[in-house]
């Protein structure tokens, strides 16, 4: 089967490896859960080559994400549930829907001033349409949180669910109240530490995390930019402790914890902070 700059090769390609008997077996064993870890992490690849302003990498990383819409397509084919052509459908409608000042006859253009409350009204006649053909759920459907989406990365979704529980109220003054709030999550951890409970150690290890994310809402800090600023550093950092111990002729290996901390020190003060919107090694 040849390269094409044709979707249904693709498509064609796809449904070969997901044939029985003769396609991957790999492919075959899949299913909606094992391969949404793989579409997340490559709309994260995408993010970061658009960061780096790599191009060539972006095309690449572009074609990785379309092959995730093309895999859940195929999925949902065999399950007789829809095809991709069903999904190009499913966009297409929705965004000639949402752009009436654009796609609408000549008489029903409006003017751009109106753009955004017709943007808005039209996504929440989608959102109540959505609703209404979702299976009765009351708790779902009345609480406040409803609206933020399930399928958000956790840092996001942690913010945003804390955000809509603020705008009633329910929330912190004082980022110090916070900063109490993680002091007693790390005492709780000690505690299930003593215990030797790994189910009790998941889950107050997940409260510290949502008390750290709901610091960073109080100061003002986008926990996931902050998360990638600390990645960078500690990549910077480790790097110069390879670079030394290379120059001392010695190798991960070989070198001690002790060591390798003692180069950990010296890089916190050499490594000078990359500012932002820059990328150094």
């Amino acid at each position: 089967m040849t390269p094409s700059r044709d979707i249904s090769r693709l498509i064609e390609i796809m449904a070969a490896l997901r044939t029985p008997v003769t396609g991957c077996p790999w492919d075959l064993e899949q299913d909606f859960s094992t391969i949404a870890p793989y579409t997340i992490e490559e709309a994260y690849e995408v993010a970061d080559a658009i960061t780096r302003g790599d191009f060539e990498d972006l095309r690449d990383e572009l074609g990785d994400l379309l092959l995730q819409v093309v895999y859940h397509a195929q999925m949902a084919e065999e399950q007789q549930a829809f095809a991709f052509g069903d999904v190009v459908e499913a966009i297409t409608k929705k965004m000639i829907r949402r752009h009436p000042h654009v796609f609408a006859d000549k008489d029903g253009n409006i003017q751009p001033a109106g753009v955004k409350s017709a943007w808005e009204r039209i996504k929440a006649e989608e959102k109540a349409e959505r609703a209404a053909r979702r299976p009765p759920d009351d708790t779902a459907h009345s609480s406040l949180l409803a609206s933020v989406k399930a399928g958000l990365p956790a840092l996001t979704r942690a913010m945003e669910l804390q955000r809509k529980a603020s705008t009633v109220g329910f929330d912190w003054n004082d980022p110090r109240a916070v900063l109490a709030k993680i002091r007693e999550e790390a005492d709780e951890i000690e505690a299930a530490l003593d215990r030797n409970d790994k189910e009790e150690l998941a889950a107050e290890t997940g409260d510290l995390m949502f008390a750290l994310v709901n610091l960073a809402r109080h100061v003002d800090a986008d926990p996931e930019t902050a998360l990638r600023g600390t990645n960078a550093k500690f990549e910077r950092r480790f790097a110069y402790i390879e670079k030394a111990l290379v120059a001392r002729g010695r190798s991960l290996g070989e070198a001690s914890l002790q060591e390798m901390d003692a180069l950990w020190n010296e890089a916190k003060k050499a490594v000078v902070p990359a500012k932002a919107g820059t990328h150094t090694a």
